[in-house]
């Protein structure tokens, strides 16, 4: 079983409140064909041999009134329901009704996880607003997945996005399950030492493709990190098509990595079975 732990729910409907200022910045970086239909994403998943995927929510309405609703990933779930996965979106500056929002999406709507980009809500993920969101998805035993490294978002701040602010995260909720997104890029370094550190946080490869990883992550790839990188594509910013050839053809990534890094991982992250 492929599983991809990190897709965005890009369709037209997704992106009503996206700043036009920021979709313009992603189209010069990745494309003009950002707004891919669910059977889009669907068709993309089938021709890379991918079984299931995570999609995810957005919610940065307080800073740039952007929000992907939580219910139009659920509602793709259940259209796909052997294929999707959701993860939830909540605004930390929305306080109590973040945490009312969160627990309506796990026990109601029926998400597995939750998604920040801690630049669009402008918030440090250390900062006091996260804590609370972070305690109650402790609770629910739900991963949290959250963008680090640099990002494409015209006209806001990579000052919110460096790893290590995950340290703190990681040391002060011991149980909740982390993903630092995009291993970090450009602090590579800093991202594989949080993974090294502590046994409730993880990287994942989401955005890239192989060709350009850098040496140090292979290193560590085929080494003690073995077990804790996940695959995610960040589709449509790239294809899952081409991630996964350009992984199994990777003449420095060990086969068997390979497979961990598709499959194994990402099943007991998920505790898919």
């Amino acid at each position: 079983m492929i599983v991809d732990t990190h897709s965005q729910l890009w369709t037209q409907e997704a992106l009503a409140t996206f700043p036009d200022f920021m979709l313009e910045s992603y189209q010069k970086m990745f494309g003009e064909h950002l707004t891919p239909t669910i059977e889009d994403t669907i068709k993309d998943m089938d021709e890379a041999g991918v079984d299931k995927a995570v999609i995810v929510a957005v919610d940065a309405e307080t800073t740039f009134g952007f929000k992907t609703p939580n219910e139009l990933v659920a509602q793709a779930v259940e259209k796909y329901p052997d294929r999707l996965i959701g993860f939830a979106g909540v605004d930390p500056r929305k306080g109590s009704l973040a945490l009312k929002e969160l627990e309506y999406a796990v026990r109601e709507l029926g998400l597995k996880g939750l998604k920040f980009i801690p630049h669009l809500n402008e918030l440090r993920t250390n900062d006091p607003l996260f804590y609370p969101v972070y305690e109650l998805a402790q609770d629910l035993g739900i991963p949290v997945l959250f963008h680090t490294g640099t990002q494409y978002h015209a006209r806001t701040r990579l000052r919110y996005c460096h790893p290590l602010d995950l340290d703190d995260v990681a040391v002060d909720f011991p149980n909740l399950k982390i993903v630092a997104a995009h291993f970090g890029w450009p602090w590579v370094g800093d991202a594989i030492a949080l993974a090294m550190r502590h046994e409730n946080l993880y990287l994942n490869i989401a955005g890239w493709a192989p060709k350009h990883y850098p040496d140090l992550l292979i290193k560590y790839m085929n080494g003690p990190l073995k077990n804790k990188v996940l695959f995610g594509s960040d589709y449509p910013l790239v294809s899952r098509k081409r991630i996964i050839a350009e992984l199994r053809a990777h003449k420095g990534l060990k086969p068997e990595v390979v497979e961990k890094v598709l499959s194994e991982n990402p099943v007991k992250f998920l505790g898919l079975g």
